[in-house]
């Protein structure tokens, strides 16, 4: 059983086993939707009797892909011994020495340059490095790390195949979308334009910033509303959409438009949601992909969606999130594109504001430069595709926009001079956001700006002179809550270190930073799902990759467990004494004890509490699958000696056992039938037991 690649994937996958053989390594460096992850499937498949360590950002991502394999017609890969990063550092030496791979495969392999999670990857790569290597990812360089290239970090530069996403589509291995660009809301830019040209003092600037404005307001109010521009350019009204979100809150906003955006595509959409850490995830994510209903079908989501997990019959995305790093804009263009996809999706790049506008250069630019690179190379045969169409539905919107910006920015000489003079007097730059000058002037809103714009976070032109003047008063780069926030991960990243983990205690303070209530606090924001400024999808992966927990009782429930299957794996069973601590310092006696008492609160898998959660019917099986037994000790006690008394009686035809005897694993038998006698005589031996001993020839009175 297999499946047959792609071309594209098919030569990549020959130039790395290629490269594997003479250099040990070799990556693969693919667009998404271009099933970049076959190819490692594929190197599975052909070496089932080999042991290929998978390693990934996260289990979801790694059974979405196993699934589609599946669904493709692939066969099942046993040889794969599947680890997330997170748990990869987890793991000790011995650990990592008992996977002895064949093969290492690194999906995803950008994010090994994590401090904490590339700290892992070193330790196993180390420990084999003979062992060949096969990294995947969309991107080899990490945009928010001084960009660095972890194909040159980690594979030496030994890339087998790379290709772009405008690449992908000049060939014809993603079709070509249709790009909507519209803009939505603008009104809160309106009114800061406008109180930024009520504080400008020159009446020249006034003047020609007001007209300005009123042409761009012009302009976008002659543009289509949502739901007009979705009627006319959804290709499939009962379609499949991706809706991205930038996090919870924004996400619950959104979703409330749907019967404004969406009422003339669709009376009764469909309308699902999937955000991390969510319980009812897979299920809704499971639900959107099964629907095939008539109706137009919405998939909101945040995160979860960027990286590593492709949707069959999407028809197009929508990207709703201000602002993007150039890997999360084209990973989640991408869930619209899918190799073998012949049919047209759109892409509706619905800004939030109208600084955000025309991210789509980032596409044009790759697809012009693999045209021009085919064409100098004498390969037109590979030029399926030059262009695709863009729709602006906000025609001549940012041509406008940066007039007015261009006009107010006659200003900026002014604003310094308010600013030095400020130095002058109090020494610093340090101005709350909200403060003017005794002029009026907003001079904490000014340097705010200028902090955006350094960062990037604006558009916006700051020169080196500028740059260099600003300096020279003490300027400030970044946002006050960036430079806490720095400070307290900073921290945070030496006490993992430190101690391997991010379990602070609540109160506990950290060099005078209190960095239990820190982590605590974000732990809390994040299960509320609460809007967090400080608290970017960039932050929450930083915190992961030194071993962020955002769930701790599920993480210590998992810790338990290892420490049960470490017990059964053992002893051969989970009949672990109440204060039996193991060699790490898990109380594994309570934990089993507390699991059973668990158990009892109903049948195994039916709503079973642990720490105030529920626990899940496959922590249940897991449970079971190690020789978890439900009923309490003592009664799973008694009925293990009950078998071994009626196996006796059957063998010798009574119960005249010697107090001395022994049966076969250790059961002092012959004391426990003599305590039976006892507990009858004294009464705590219920009528239930006694009578099932009579059963077999019992003699209480003996």
């Amino acid at each position: 059983m297999g499946i047959t690649l792609y071309e594209h994937n098919l030569t990549a996958y020959k130039a790395a086993l290629h490269q594997m053989e003479h250099t040990k390594k070799a990556a693969v460096i693919h667009p998404t939707g271009t099933g970049k992850s076959f190819i490692a499937f594929q190197l599975c498949q052909e070496h089932l009797e080999q042991t290929v360590c998978w390693l990934s950002p996260s289990e979801y991502i790694f059974r979405t892909q196993e699934e589609n394999w599946n669904r493709a017609g692939g066969g099942p890969l046993p040889n794969i011994r599947f680890f997330t990063y997170a748990k990869l550092m987890l793991m000790s030496g011995k650990e990592l020495e008992e996977i002895r791979p064949s093969y290492i495969v690194l999906d995803e392999f950008h994010r090994c340059g994590a401090r904490m999670w590339g700290q892992g990857v070193n330790r196993l790569l180390a420990l084999f490095p003979e062992v060949p290597l096969l990294g995947l990812s969309a991107t080899n360089i990490r945009y928010l790390d001084n960009q660095r290239d972890m194909a040159d970090e980690l594979f030496d530069g030994c890339i087998a195949s790379e290709m772009t996403l405008g690449e992908a589509v000049v060939r014809g291995i993603l079709h070509p979308p249709k790009y909507v660009l519209s803009v939505f809301s603008y009104q809160k830019d309106i009114k800061r334009y406008e109180e930024r040209i009520r504080s400008a003092k020159s009446r020249g600037v006034r003047e020609a910033a007001q007209k300005a404005l009123e042409a761009l307001r012009r302009a976008l109010e002659k543009a289509d509303g949502m739901d007009e521009v979705f009627r006319k350019h959804m290709p499939d009204a009962a379609g499949k959409y991706l809706v991205f979100c930038a996090n919870y809150s924004h996400m619950q906003e959104m979703m409330e438009k749907v019967p404004e955006w969406f009422g003339k595509t669709d009376q009764e959409p469909h309308v699902y949601s999937v955000y991390a850490e969510d319980p009812e995830t897979s299920r809704e994510f499971t639900a959107f992909k099964e629907d095939k209903s008539r109706h137009l079908k919405l998939l909101f989501c945040i995160d979860m969606l960027n990286e590593g997990i492709h949707v069959e019959d999407v028809s197009g995305v929508i990207l709703l999130r201000p602002t993007v790093s150039p890997i999360i804009y084209k990973q989640q263009i991408g869930r619209a594109l899918s190799a073998g996809k012949k049919r047209e999706t759109v892409i509706f790049d619905i800004v939030l504001n109208i600084e955000n506008l025309y991210s789509i250069g980032t596409l044009e630019i790759e697809m012009r430069e693999a045209v021009e690179r085919f064409r100098e190379l004498g390969r037109e045969r590979d030029i399926v595709n030059t262009h695709f169409q863009v729709i602006d539905e906000a025609a001549d919107c940012i041509r406008l926009f940066e007039e007015l910006e261009g006009t107010l920015g006659a200003s900026w000489e002014l604003m310094y001079a308010c600013a030095k003079q400020y130095h002058e007097t109090y020494g610093n730059l340090e101005i709350p956001k909200r403060y003017r000058t005794p002029e009026g002037y907003s001079l904490g809103q000014w340097l705010d700006t200028q902090r955006k714009v350094y960062t990037g976070k604006v558009s916006g032109v700051l020169s080196k002179d500028q740059i260099a003047r600003l300096n020279e008063l003490g300027m400030r780069w970044k946002d006050a809550r960036d430079a806490v926030w720095e400070r307290n991960y900073e921290e945070a990243r030496k006490y993992y270190k430190a101690n391997g983990n991010l379990l602070v205690g609540a109160r506990e303070e950290v060099n005078g930073i209190p960095l239990g209530r820190w982590i605590a606090q974000l732990r809390v924001s994040k299960k509320k799902h609460e809007v967090q400024p400080c608290l970017t999808p960039e932050r929450v992966q930083a915190l992961e990759e030194i071993g962020m927990v955002w769930d701790v009782p599920a993480y210590q429930w998992e810790q338990n467990y290892a420490a049960a299957k470490a017990y059964y794996q053992r002893h051969g069973n989970l009949d672990v004494p109440s204060a039996y601590v193991d060699e790490n310092g898990v109380c594994l006696g309570a934990w089993i004890g507390k699991m059973r008492v668990t158990g009892n609160q109903g049948h195994p898998g039916a709503g079973k509490s642990y720490r105030g959660a529920v626990l899940t019917g496959e922590q249940v099986k897991r449970l079971e699958e190690i020789g978890m037994v439900w009923q309490p000790k003592r009664d799973y006690t008694w009925a293990n000696a009950y078998t071994l008394a009626c196996e006796y009686q059957k063998e010798h035809g009574d119960l005249n056992i010697p107090v001395s005897f022994a049966a076969e694993g250790g059961c002092r038998l012959g004391k426990w039938i003599r305590h039976q006698r006892d507990a009858w005589r004294d009464g705590t031996l219920s009528g239930e037991r006694k009578k099932k001993l009579e059963s077999i020839g019992m003699n209480m009175n003996q």
